[in-house]
């Protein structure tokens, strides 16, 4: 059986060659994904001219159908993004609205391509706010077609009204490294049996 793929659409703020705490996150179980097989690349969506709208393409220059042939080339797609103000990042935001024209995109037998992709949700930030960015995630996620694993997310939230980033933690904290860990092995385990068993004609 060919090798499982999975693309990061890194949806910080901040362009390369900028260090990132949701690049490091999102490497992390890219890590995890490679002990399932599973082989992984990364986009960091701000270094690119994705313009907003929501049909596939947006005009002379939009890089978003460069980036979605690379989505749609995945078996799995991680959505990392930093918290900011309690909400996911305003990039994030953008490839939301640039997905929802998957909407309209089915194959001969009425199914969105979409479908038997996987998803998972990579959160980092210095306050509250993970789980209801999740939840934002898998509901968009969801509604354009992709299969949530079981627990599909790994996220760090820091101490509230502090400066402390994940990329400057000593080590990794045992929760996270953990729900990364379960994050990949379920969404690898998921992609493999959607490949084998694809969803049924609509």
């Amino acid at each position: 059986m060919p090798e499982l793929t999975a693309l990061v659409l890194n949806c910080t703020l901040t362009p390369s060659p900028g260090a990132s705490s949701t690049q490091l996150l999102a490497d992390q179980l890219l890590e995890q994904l490679a002990g399932h097989g599973v082989t992984g690349s990364s986009v960091r969506v701000v270094d690119h001219d994705v313009r907003p709208g929501v049909e596939l393409a947006m005009g002379d220059g939009d890089e978003w159908p460069r980036i979605r042939e690379q989505v749609m080339a995945a078996d799995i797609l991680v959505l990392a993004t930093p918290t900011w103000l309690g909400q996911h990042s305003s990039v994030a935001q953008r490839v939301l609205e640039r997905l929802d024209a998957e909407l309209s995109e089915t194959d001969d037998e009425g199914r969105l391509r979409t479908f038997g992709k996987v998803a998972l949700a990579v959160v980092v930030g210095n306050e509250d706010g993970a789980h209801h960015i999740c939840a934002v995630l898998y509901q968009a996620l969801d509604d354009v077609g992709f299969t949530i694993p079981a627990n599909g997310c790994t996220f760090w939230n820091g101490e509230a009204m502090t400066g402390t980033d994940y990329q400057d933690l000593d080590e990794t904290p045992e929760a996270t490294a953990s729900a990364t860990a379960t994050a990949a092995a379920n969404a690898a385990h998921l992609a493999r049996l959607l490949r084998a068993e694809p969803y049924p004609a609509s």
